[in-house]
């Protein structure tokens, strides 16, 4: 596929939103979601198609479900575009702001980056959502999703363009902007070459999916990348622990939905709670998920009444990300222990301690180095929309610029604006 036009479309859609006030661009986003809620049959007949397929293939349920969409699914793409509209718009802001020695005034503002390129994986909610975000900060978006999503993305795109061009104020003028939006569609993985390599086209392209999606971009990319998706969180139960609130945090974690990257894959337990705490375990997962365990929690669990879900661990399921009903267990020797595995093990993306001990849970919070780090929660909490964002790009595991669910500011820069009169130097 020739991108070639495309990345001029988009550059000139970004160039136009630039210039847009926060009323121009709220107009634009109601009547996408709008138009969202209008065509929400066709949408939904896509997914059916799409869903089909996929267990066609033999594809997880797991997986399945982060690609289904149902009416409670589609009503929430569209609050969620509602409560971008209604949140701070941040181009423009003054992050700072002083006077030189000399004379100079100089302020610090926040900008758009561009044109962002999105590569993802499956959940077609990501579709709006990264529409959404980009446009309220300015940026026009390139959308490239998984084939397993494409007839969902192709009408939900569809629909987002219609109420661009329907985007009219109150003196009856257009003020959306159809080609800040664009879908890289045609299945062919040359075109995801074509994006990672577009410098100079493509200010910054974000992976959004698993660890295999994330490398491969990292590695072939030309045009800046903001890392995002992989995560293996942990979650460890301390000796101090609340055992029913460390069973339903557990359950919550593991089994609401396994496919997503904030589900726990590896729970680490205190050797001096472990004879009591997997036992209630194992009767609350009631044999929903295979437990892969170390010597000591398999010795424990294997005498239970679901020892036919007990499989010892191998070293690889120490930090892999299941996606699937699936949870590796090791008993370690205390909270440093238990640090040192995550550290050592995780993707720097969600972590969790159970405990009633407050110098451990500071312990945690402050030794642990991932992007989000809970005491006595879920790691299902790490989510955009949960943070009060609206929506989410993702979820950055990386350092630099950006680092946890991927809100407004995530697709801006500063830049600076200085005034003189007539100085020299």
């Amino acid at each position: 596929m020739d991108l070639s036009q495309v990345f001029v479309s988009l550059r000139s859609g970004a160039n136009k939103l630039s210039q847009l006030n926060a009323s121009q661009k709220n107009l634009g986003l109601l009547s996408a979601a709008s138009s969202i809620d209008k065509n929400r049959k066709s949408i939904l007949d896509a997914n059916a198609i799409d869903v089909e397929l996929s267990r066609q293939k033999g594809v997880s349920e797991s997986l399945v479900d982060r690609l289904a969409l149902d009416d409670k699914r589609i009503d929430g793409i569209i609050e969620s575009i509602k409560i971008v509209a209604q949140s701070e718009d941040p181009i423009g802001s003054e992050i700072a702001g002083w006077k030189t020695p000399e004379g100079l005034s100089i302020r610090q503002v926040r900008v758009p980056l561009g044109v962002a390129a999105i590569i993802y994986e499956s959940r077609p909610n990501v579709t709006a959502d990264a529409f959404a975000l980009a446009y309220k900060s300015g940026n026009s978006i390139l959308l490239r999703g998984s084939s397993s999503a494409l007839n969902s993305n192709r009408a939900i795109v569809k629909a987002i363009k219609e109420g661009l061009e329907k985007a009219f104020d109150k003196n009856n003028v257009n003020q959306g902007i159809p080609e800040a939006i664009a879908l890289a569609d045609s299945g062919d993985r040359s075109e995801v070459d074509e994006i990672l390599s577009a410098k100079g086209f493509v200010d910054v392209v974000l992976p959004r999916g698993g660890a295999n999606l994330i490398k491969m971009v990292v590695e072939k990319a030309t045009v800046p990348v903001i890392e995002t998706g992989s995560g293996v969180c942990h979650i460890f139960i301390d000796e101090t622990a609340d055992i029913q609130k460390a069973v339903l945090i557990a359950e919550n974690a593991k089994l609401q939905r396994p496919g997503v990257c904030n589900a726990m894959e590896t729970l680490l337990v205190h050797k001096n709670i472990a004879s009591e705490f997997l036992p209630e375990l194992e009767k609350k997962f009631a044999k929903r998920a295979e437990l892969r365990c170390c010597p000591v929690s398999y010795q424990i669990l294997s005498k239970t009444d679901s020892k036919e879900k007990v499989k010892l661990a191998t070293d690889d399921d120490y930090g892999f990300e299941f996606l699937d009903n699936i949870l590796a267990i090791k008993v370690v020797e205390n909270i440093e222990q238990a640090i040192l595995h995550i550290n050592s093990h995780n993707t720097k993306h969600s972590e969790a301690i159970i405990t009633q001990n407050i110098s451990n849970a500071k312990k945690f919070q402050s030794e642990i180095d991932a992007s989000s780090v809970y005491v006595n929660a879920s790691t299902r909490f790490t989510d955009g929309g949960v943070f009060g964002f609206g929506a989410e790009l993702g979820i950055s595991t990386q350092k630099f610029h950006v680092r946890g669910p991927m809100g407004l500011t995530s697709l801006t820069t500063t830049k600076y604006l200085i005034d003189g009169e007539g100085h020299t130097r």
